[in-house]
């Protein structure tokens, strides 16, 4: 359970390569649902010719390709449950069946004497937005291919499209239809394909966000892994001072000052713990190991260890009442991410309590850390948990919250932020308690 460095370059790309995944899967059941349409379209429209309109269509071979576009389109939902990447190839593939299906169509049924011909840039429109420029050129240069050649080979209608320079009503309305097609499935599903487009373009740079927030903690826990090096051997002299100057006779007979010698070996004891704990995260330590305990140890431990080394006169308000006692694993960052929070509590709110709940919520741990203070500007809460945001005003603010925010998001839980209604603000951390359980171990006996 302890924050895990940041996932390499591979998993960053298999992450992208997943989201481009989904893509990819969506698209095709927009292509297949958008298929599906086409077989009920040109069944109905064969069958309505043919047999009321009364003109004389070769039903077998017509209805033999549309039986073969059917069988299509059924393989490719099959393949669309699967978890493999679907890409622009394979979707140019379908795309050109499709116009291979339409072009054989419209051999049996007219040819370029059929208004049906237009449905070519219903392909195309579709190309346009699901493929790249050259695939999608791909498909004009096909489409246009098809057009010519219906242009000379074809299989005429026996009755003329054109009488005595008019237009005949079954051609006037065979073109008014193949327009309001084109228009309703052109608004329905490239609306649809769209949205899928910018789905993808959202998460991919969602992923980027996160992968340039891992590359920043870990900059920062080198930083802050060198200084902890570096702070180990005069933490130690002043600690030796400290227990020397608390034996001399002059600072013995001071109760005052003894007081405040006593809270300055609290304090730096606490520096020692927050040194030990940063190198511990980075692997550089061995004495403090996550420990198996148990919920309420580990939260009421917690908060005693808060009011002990917290300079606060109100306390800290606690009620862990409603949460049921189970094992879990505790370590550094963990405790350390719950401080965080309850600290910028305290600040945002020095003249009262700040309040830690806790409770649990379906399969989830949830902390809710209140305070009274002025609550979140709109500008924080819109880009809470991002480094250096903070309303404290100091240089490198706001790295406990981003520190916190990633602690969280490593244990496969959630962190947000908002304003009571009543004043102040309120910070609710969900945590999956699969997270926080410690591993089950086989034991690997038999029972026999």
């Amino acid at each position: 359970m302890p924050l895990s460095a940041p996932p390499p370059r591979s998993a960053q790309g298999e992450a992208t390569q997943a989201v481009d995944t989904l893509a990819g899967r969506n698209n095709l059941l927009q292509l297949i649902q958008l298929r599906w349409l086409a077989v009920g379209g040109q069944l109905l429209t064969i069958l309505a010719v043919h047999f009321v309109l009364g003109i004389d269509l070769p039903l077998g071979a017509m209805l033999g390709t549309l039986s073969v576009l059917a069988l299509f389109n059924a393989a490719c939902w099959l393949r669309s449950r699967s978890a493999s990447h679907i890409g622009d190839r394979e979707l140019l593939a379908g795309l050109l069946v499709d116009v291979g299906v339409l072009s054989t169509q419209l051999y049996y049924a007219g040819g370029i004497t059929n208004p049906f011909i237009f449905l070519y840039l219903l392909q195309v429109a579709v190309a346009s937005v699901l493929l790249r420029p050259h695939h999608t050129w791909t498909i004009v240069g096909v489409t246009g291919l098809c057009f010519a050649a219906l242009t000379q080979w074809y299989q005429p209608l026996p009755e003329p499209e054109i009488q005595n320079g008019a237009v005949s009503a079954h051609y006037a309305g065979g073109l008014l239809l193949c327009f309001l097609l084109n228009a309703a499935l052109l608004t329905i599903f490239l609306v649809r394909i769209g949205r899928n487009l910018r789905a993808r373009d959202a998460r991919l740079a969602d992923l980027r966000q996160r992968a340039a927030e891992e590359e920043h903690i870990v900059r920062m826990g080198l930083l802050a892994t060198g200084a902890a090096h570096e702070l180990g051997t005069p933490l130690a002299t002043l600690s030796v001072i400290l227990g020397d100057w608390s034996r001399m006779a002059p600072f013995a007979g001071e109760p005052e000052l003894r007081e405040e010698m006593e809270e300055m070996q609290v304090q730096l004891q606490r520096c020692k713990t927050i040194v030990s704990g940063i190198l511990l995260s980075a692997g550089e330590a061995r004495g403090e190991a996550p420990v198996v305990t148990t919920l309420h140890a580990f939260l009421d431990e917690l908060v005693a260890h808060w009011r002990r080394t917290r300079n606060s006169p109100f306390g800290l308000n606690y009620d862990r009442s409603s949460t049921p006692d189970f094992p879990m694993i505790s370590d550094f960052a963990l405790r350390q991410m719950i401080d965080n929070i309850v600290d910028n509590a305290l600040d945002a709110s020095p003249h009262s309590a700040p309040s830690l709940l806790a409770a649990c919520e379906a399969d989830e741990l949830v902390l809710r850390v209140l305070d009274e203070g002025a609550g979140f500007a709109p500008a924080m809460l819109e880009r809470f948990g991002k480094p250096y945001q903070s309303s404290k005003g100091r240089p490198g603010g706001g790295l406990g919250l981003f520190l916190a925010v990633n602690v969280v998001r490593a244990l496969g839980g959630s962190i947000a932020a908002r304003n009571r209604n009543v004043g102040g603000a309120e910070v609710e951390i969900r945590l999956p308690l699969a997270a926080l359980a410690p591993p089950h171990e086989d034991d690997g006996d038999d029972d026999r």
